[in-house]
């Protein structure tokens, strides 16, 4: 297919005629949920059959080899983080050394910061953005009390419109009072993609040192990390590098800053040829596998080497190009079929270059509600509060008739409207 080609028209038969001409439909390699239009890719990913394989491979390994394990298993357990690290490094754009699978995304948030976040002087803020995932600003907030810091030396960009961010805002707040920003690649309600290359480069040239939150574009856009001089990053496995509930998470820890101390230190972070010595001196592993803390969970980590099988196949590239393409499909039916009375829009940007992997669809007053008549309707969509129904059409496994049926199924609960008998209140886990 000429993922090009945006010449739409809004019909089943011409969804169906996509779908025939798709040679990148990789449905068949994942474990579908019967009767169930899966949007929620970018919350949790649906298992590759890979994955499966991977992991009662990892299971069978721990009952026929024991302790063993750690050296004879078909991916030795005591070399993983780093051997699926240096697989995952070209999905972010990073060198072999500069990747490792470890922990989780926040405990590598706190690790990224007890690193790299060094108040000195009057350089001593930590530069953030108001409409960043929660759990990023509680790690920073902390780092800012346990240096005895006011909460003033947490500075978060605004946004104009409550949806999206200004690079020049941001770029405007590298001031000589920044000692580091802590920025998502991918804004998680509305989907942005931030111009990380501009700004990583605009905040060295203000001495600001730099990372990124990858986990709502790790797996979705590619990534040129290193080539872009990106100080730090993390993400999560478990959304579009679909490795399960809880897998093990990703960093990226650029080569000019291997052979430091990092900043919460354990004895998988120590130099592996030496490790067991078991010196009460730490020695730093040379690469970025010295921002691990603890032994790693090798059955979080066993979906992850099936999952990158499926992406070493199709390709970061297709799978931009796929994305993109699905997500532009998806948006011109929302124009099309949702247009008007009904009180829709889309909070994500149109332009390419400016969005990842997501449609953020705003209601102002009924997005609780029609979230939950979709679901009724075998529709599995992610909201966000207040107001934003995501969707997430994933390039390794969604069809064009899916994203058709589903658009379809918004139109038709609008028009009867059933989400009036829907209970206003959202679920616990939205």
């Amino acid at each position: 297919m000429n993922f090009n080609d945006y010449d739409f028209i809004a019909s089943e038969a011409f969804a169906e005629g996509l779908d025939e001409a798709d040679d990148l439909n990789f449905s068949g390699r994942f474990h579908k949920i019967p009767g169930v239009i899966y949007m929620d890719g970018n919350s949790l990913g649906l298992m590759p059959k890979d994955a499966e394989d991977a992991l009662l491979s990892a299971v069978e390994d721990y009952k026929r080899l024991g302790i063993d394990g750690w050296m004879g298993a078909k991916t030795p357990w005591f070399y993983y983080p780093e051997s699926l690290g240096a697989r995952m490094a070209g999905i972010v754009g990073g060198y072999d050394d500069e990747v490792a699978i470890a922990g989780s995304t926040t405990v590598n948030i706190h690790n990224m910061l007890a690193t790299f976040y060094k108040p000195s002087g009057k350089r001593a803020k930590i530069l953030m953005d108001e409409l960043n995932f929660p759990s990023d600003i509680y790690a920073a907030q902390g780092h800012v009390r346990l240096h005895g810091l006011s909460e003033d030396h947490l500075v978060l960009v605004k946004s104009r419109d409550g949806s999206t961010l200004l690079e020049e805002d941001i770029i405007s707040a590298f001031t000589e009072e920044v000692s580091v920003a802590l920025l998502p690649a991918v804004l998680y309600r509305s989907g942005q993609l931030l111009d990380m290359e501009r700004l990583t480069r605009k905040a060295h040239e203000k001495g600001v040192l730099i990372g990124f939150d990858c986990c709502h574009s790790a797996g979705s856009v590619p990534h040129r990390l290193h080539e872009w001089d990106v100080d730090f990053a993390v993400w999560c496995c478990y959304k579009y590098l679909n490795g399960g509930p809880g897998a093990s998470s990703g960093l990226f820890v650029n080569r000019r800053h291997h052979g430091g101390i990092p900043g919460l230190p354990g004895w998988f972070s120590y130099n592996k040829d030496k490790q067991f010595d078991m010196s009460l001196e730490f020695e730093p592993a040379q690469n970025a596998g010295a921002w691990q803390i603890g032994t790693p969970n090798i059955f979080s980590m066993a979906p992850i080497e099936g999952s990158l099988k499926v992406f070493e196949e199709f390709g970061m590239d297709n799978v931009r190009r796929k994305s993109l393409h699905m997500t532009a499909y998806m948006m011109f039916l929302i124009d099309s079929l949702l247009a008007g009375e009904y009180g829709f829009s889309i909070a994500t940007p149109r332009e390419p270059e400016r969005r990842g992997g997501h449609v953020g669809l705003a209601h102002p007053e009924e997005a609780v509600r029609i979230n939950a008549c979709l679901k009724k309707h075998g529709v599995v969509p992610d909201f966000r509060y207040p107001d934003i129904i995501r969707l997430a059409p994933v390039a390794l496994y969604t069809t064009y008739h899916e994203i058709w049926k589903v658009v379809s199924a918004i139109k038709g609960i609008m028009d009867s409207k059933e989400y009036l008998l829907v209970d206003s209140k959202r679920e616990v886990v939205a």
